[in-house]
Parts: structure tokens; C-alpha cells; sequence
């Protein structure tokens, strides 16, 4: 089947967003797609009718990234769609890009907040690519999906940031680690997008808004459509050698 030899990446929080626009772009690259989704399976299922409408194969599978308990099933289940979808035992790539937003002053934030930042931005993404490794082919790519708030700092942000910041850490040791595979693995940095992505404050509040634009060289907030189309071409052959690095789309913010 001529689908076997396609590329297969695995998105998470591929049904919405940064997410969605990400395999949505990979579906007009001729990448198929595995998307996760943790609770509202209709816009999973909408994600794969769009990119079957792009000529694309694309499956749904349920994912909380923040219950590390819950990875080895989901392991099981990316083999299983990946046996019937493709006929495959590995997929070429990983874009690690399920999280939420938190918004709250450093002096307020709650143990329970920080925990559950841990657990989706951090321990989730190092733990899930740790189970995912075996199903990932050498000379495949990682992409870590960070935020300008890594580099700059706003007020409200701490928590959120400091998982960030781990996390591009962590890509240039796996990009050390992984590299005797032929796997290269870089972090992109969005900065403000027009989602709905924490309470959707940069989308729907006019002030949030301009206050984003006025700090950005370009002069407006970003839109998924400035993110997914760089992922998808980060992914591409064109960029093999890129690899250990963080990328920030962000138009220019805080220059």
C-alpha cells in the first residue's frame, strides 16, 4: 500500500489550536497523523475528517499527558493503530504540544497549580517520549513546543515559564542523547497566539491584545497559521540539520 511509505507524526493536543494547525500542515506536507485529544473527542474527530479531506490518514487517540500512570496503555494503543492504520511498527515524528495555560502572580500560585503544571508541561512530556522511544524510528525527529515566556518575562507567568524552561533543557540533552539514532529533537517557541489557550485572553480581550501587539516588532498577535506551518516545515528534509536548538516564532516579541 502507498500509504506504508508515507511519514507518520504523532501531535499531542493535535484535536485544537497550535496542535490542530500543526497536522493540519503535516497533512498538506503528506504526513499522516496520530492526534491526541483529552476530552472533547468531537474536534479529535474533526481534526481527522480534515485531514482526510486533505487526502491524509489521521486517528484520534485519547491522551492525558498529565497521568504519567496512563502512558504505558497509550503506548499499546499507538501500536495497535499504527499495526492497522499502516502497517507499521514506528512513526518518523513527535511533536510534544498538549498543555494549559496558567495565569497567576508568584506570590499566589498553589502547590496544586505548580503540580499540575509538573505534570502536563514536564514530567508528562519527558516521561511520554521515555515510553515512546521504541515506536519512534532512527532518524526521526522530536519537537518540543516551548513559549517565548522562556526568554522574557511577564508578570503571572513564573510556574508556567519555569516549565518551559525546562523543558528546552531537556531538548538539548535529548538531542545529545538521541543523536547516535539519527534523531534530532528542537524546541519551537511561540509567543502570543490568538487561540483559545488560557481562557483565550490574547484572542478575545481587546486590551491583552494590544498590549502583545505593541511588544511585537511585527505589530499583531500570532495566529496558529504563524506556528504550524513552521513545525511542518521544521520537520521536512530541508531542516535535517538543525538539531539541539530553540526556534522562536514569536514575530519579534520583547526585542
Amino acid at each position: 500500500m502507498e500509504t506504508i511509505h508515507r511519514k507518520i507524526a504523532l501531535v499531542t493536543g493535535g484535536s485544537r489550536g497550535l496542535g490542530r494547525n500543526t497536522a493540519l500542515h503535516l497533512a498538506r506536507k503528506g504526513v499522516d497523523v496520530l492526534l491526541t485529544y483529552r476530552s472533547r473527542r468531537a474536534e479529535a474527530d474533526s481534526a481527522v475528517a480534515e485531514i482526510a479531506a486533505l487526502g491524509g490518514r489521521a486517528v484520534a487517540l485519547p491522551l492525558d499527558v498529565g497521568d504519567a500512570s496512563s502512558f504505558p496503555a497509550f503506548v499499546t494503543a499507538v501500536q495497535g493503530a499504527l499495526a492497522q492504520g499502516w502497517q507499521r511498527q514506528d512513526f518518523d515524528f513527535l511533536v510534544n504540544n498538549a498543555g494549559i495555560g496558567l495565569y497567576a502572580a508568584f506570590a499566589d500560585t498553589s502547590e496544586a497549580q505548580f503540580d499540575e503544571l509538573v505534570n502536563i508541561h514536564f514530567k508528562g512530556p519527558f516521561f511520554l517520549t521515555q515510553r515512546l522511544l521504541p515506536l519512534l524510528a532512527n532518524g526521526g525527529r522530536i519537537v518540543n513546543v516551548s513559549s517565548g515566556l522562556a526568554r522574557f518575562a511577564l508578570p503571572g507567568y513564573a510556574a508556567y515559564a519555569a516549565m518551559k524552561g525546562a523543558i528546552e533543557v531537556l531538548t538539548r540533552y535529548q538531542a545529545k542523547e538521541l543523536g547516535a539514532r539519527g534523531i534530532a529533537v528542537n524546541t519551537v517557541a511561540p509567543g502570543a497566539i490568538a487561540t483559545d489557550f488560557g481562557g483565550g485572553a490574547v484572542r478575545d480581550n481587546p486590551a491583552v491584545n494590544a498590549m502583545v501587539a505593541s511588544q511585537t516588532a511585527l505589530g499583531r498577535v500570532g495566529l496558529p497559521d504563524d506556528i504550524g506551518p513552521m513545525i511542518a516545515a521544521l520537520l521536512s528534509e530541508d531542516c535535517r540539520w538543525i538539531n539541539g536548538q530553540r526556534i522562536e516564532v514569536s514575530g519579534g516579541m520583547q526585542l
